[in-house]
C-alpha cells in the first residue's frame, strides 16, 4: 500500500455558519417526530464483508427527528437506525429539508447510529454486489425499492413533522457514568503488535491499547404546558454491532427506547447518538460471554433513568450552530493496487479470501470511488444553552479524539456524536496509525486528520461559549 505525504496535513476551510443573535428572554421550542425507514425483506444488510439478505424484522428501523427553535433561529437533528449516511445523500437531504422547512441546511445534523442490522445501500461493497446482480441485464432482485430516494423523502418529512409539532419546552442536561458495557477492542500483544479483537482469554494479551468513554450524555426535554417529559437525547460510545443475524434491528437503542417508554410514557421519544467509538465494542475479552443486546439497552436505560432527577436546567437556552470543514488528505494507491483490489472484490464473499485482504480491497475501492486526493470532514457544533453543546463528527471516530474534545470544551455538558453527515470509514488517532491493525487498514484518510478534526471542534466550541455576564 502506498501513500503520499501532503505538505499541509489538513487544510482547514472555516465556514462559520452562525444563526443570528437571540433575544435573551425568548423561549425555546422543540418538537419531535419519528418515521419508519425499514426496507423490504430481502434487501442486502450492512456491516460485514459478505452478501447478507434480510430475512425479516426484529424491530423496525426508525429515523427520529428533533427540531429546536429560539426566536427566528432553528436547527434540526435526525438520528437514523442505519450503518451510515453518504455525504452526497446527506447534502441532498439537508438541501431539500431547507427548501421544505426553512431550516438552514447548515443547521441540520444527520446522524447514523451505525447499526449493523440495517440496509447496505451505498459504498463499494454495495456496488460490487449490485453490479454482479445486474451483469446479465436484469434488475437487481435485492433492491426492489430505491432506498436512497425513499430515505430522502422520509427524512425531509420527519424534519417537517418535528417542526410542526414544536411546543415550548425546558431543557435539562447532565452526564451519567456507565461502567461494564463498553470495552476498548485494541490490545498490545506479547509479540509487540497491536490487534483488534484478539480473542477472548487470549494468553498473548498484555494490555489494552486505549481507553473507553464511560460518559452517558443526557438531554431531557419537558413540555412547559404540563412539565411532562417529551423526549431525551442519549449519547454513549459503544459500537452498534451486538445483534448479528439477518433480521432488521436498531440494536441496543431499541431496548433503551422500550425501557424509557415504560417509565416516562408511551409517547416518550428516546433519541440516541453514538459517541466516538471507532475502537470500542461490547466484548470483554477477560470473560467468556459477550454482552447481550437487551442487557446493554436496559442497563443503559437504568443509568439514564437514575440520572434524570439530577439533571440541571439549561440556562440561557439558545439555538446557535457553527461548522468547519477539515480537508483531509486521502491515502493514495497505484493503478496496480486498484486492479488487484478489484480482482479481490470479485471473490470477497468466498471463504478463501483472508479477512484483512477483503478489508484492504474494500478500502482501496472506497477511496477510488471518492475521487481526488482529499476528503472534506464536516465538523458541526450546536450551542443549546450556556453550558450545553452538541458536536457532530463524520466517520467512526476513535474514542481518544472524542475525549480530547470534551476535555478541552468550555461547556459543562458537551455531547460528541460520530457518523454525522458522512460515513468516510474510520478516523483513527496518529498513535493508532503507527500501531496498525484493522481500523487503520480500513481507514481512508492519512494519519493526523483525526487530530485536526478534534482541533476544529474545540475551536468552534470556544467560539460559541457565551461570555460571562
Amino acid at each position: 500500500m502506498k501513500s503520499t505525504f501532503c505538505g499541509l496535513l489538513c487544510v482547514l476551510t472555516s465556514i462559520a455558519i452562525c444563526s443570528g443573535p437571540t433575544a435573551r428572554g425568548a423561549e425555546i421550542r422543540a418538537g419531535v417526530a419519528v418515521t419508519d425507514v425499514t426496507p423490504p425483506v430481502g434487501y442486502r444488510m450492512s456491516g460485514y464483508f459478505h452478501e447478507r439478505p434480510a430475512t425479516g424484522t426484529h424491530d423496525p428501523l426508525l429515523a427520529k427527528a428533533i427540531v429546536f427553535g429560539n426566536g427566528d433561529d432553528r436547527a434540526a437533528m435526525v438520528f437514523c437506525d442505519l450503518i451510515g449516511l453518504p455525504r452526497d445523500l446527506s447534502e441532498r437531504i439537508r438541501t431539500a429539508a431547507e427548501k421544505k422547512t426553512g431550516i438552514p441546511a447548515a443547521n441540520v445534523l444527520l446522524a447514523a447510529t451505525h447499526t449493523h442490522t440495517g440496509p447496505l445501500y451505498f459504498g463499494a461493497l454495495r456496488q460490487q454486489f449490485h453490479d454482479a446482480a445486474v451483469a446479465d441485464g436484469s434488475d437487481d432482485p435485492r433492491e426492489k425499492v430505491d432506498f436512497p430516494a425513499m430515505l430522502t423523502e422520509k427524512l425531509v418529512q420527519v424534519i417537517a413533522d418535528a417542526q410542526a409539532a414544536s411546543v415550548p419546552v425546558t431543557l435539562h442536561a447532565g452526564i451519567a457514568r456507565q461502567q461494564g458495557l463498553s470495552f476498548n477492542r485494541r490490545f498490545h500483544l506479547k509479540d509487540g503488535t497491536v490487534r483488534f479483537n484478539p480473542g477472548v482469554l487470549n494468553p498473548n494479551i498484555v494490555r489494552t491499547a486505549g481507553p473507553i468513554d464511560p460518559d452517558v450524555g443526557i438531554v431531557l426535554l419537558r413540555r412547559v404546558a404540563d412539565d411532562g417529559p417529551m423526549a431525551s437525547l442519549t449519547v454513549f460510545a459503544l459500537h452498534l454491532d451486538t445483534v448479528g443475524g439477518t433480521l432488521y434491528s436498531a440494536d441496543y437503542p431499541y431496548y433503551l427506547q422500550q425501557s424509557l417508554s415504560k417509565k416516562l410514557g408511551s409517547k416518550f421519544v428516546s433519541l440516541f447518538g453514538n459517541g466516538t467509538c471507532g475502537d470500542i465494542n461490547h466484548i470483554d475479552v477477560t470473560q467468556r460471554e459477550r454482552l447481550k443486546t437487551q442487557h446493554i439497552g436496559e442497563t443503559l436505560a437504568a443509568t439514564v433513568t437514575a440520572e434524570l432527577p439530577r439533571l440541571k436546567s439549561v440556562n440561557r437556552p439558545t439555538v446557535t450552530v457553527r461548522r468547519e470543514i477539515v480537508v483531509a488528505p486521502l491515502q493514495q494507491f497505484s493503478d496496480e493496487e486498484v486492479a488487484r483490489a478489484r480482482q479481490t472484490m470479485q471473490r470477497i464473499s468466498s471463504g478463501d479470501v483472508p479477512f484483512m485482504d477483503r478489508v484492504t480491497a474494500y478500502k482501496i475501492l472506497a477511496v477510488r470511488r471518492r475521487g481526488g486526493e482529499t476528503m472534506p470532514l464536516e465538523v458541526q457544533v450546536f450551542r443549546l444553552g450556556e453550558d450545553l453543546a452538541v458536536v457532530g463528527l463524520p466517520g467512526e471516530v476513535f474514542v481518544d479524539l472524542g475525549l480530547q474534545i470534551k476535555r478541552a470544551s468550555p461547556f459543562a455538558v458537551t455531547l460528541v456524536i460520530e457518523l454525522c453527515q458522512d460515513a468516510p470509514g474510520y478516523i483513527p488517532t496518529s498513535k493508532a496509525f503507527a500501531e496498525g491493525s484493522y481500523e487503520t487498514v480500513n481507514s481512508r484518510i492519512q494519519s493526523g486528520s483525526g487530530e485536526k478534526m478534534a482541533e476544529a471542534a474545540v475551536r468552534l466550541l470556544k467560539q460559541l461559549k457565551p461570555a460571562p455576564e
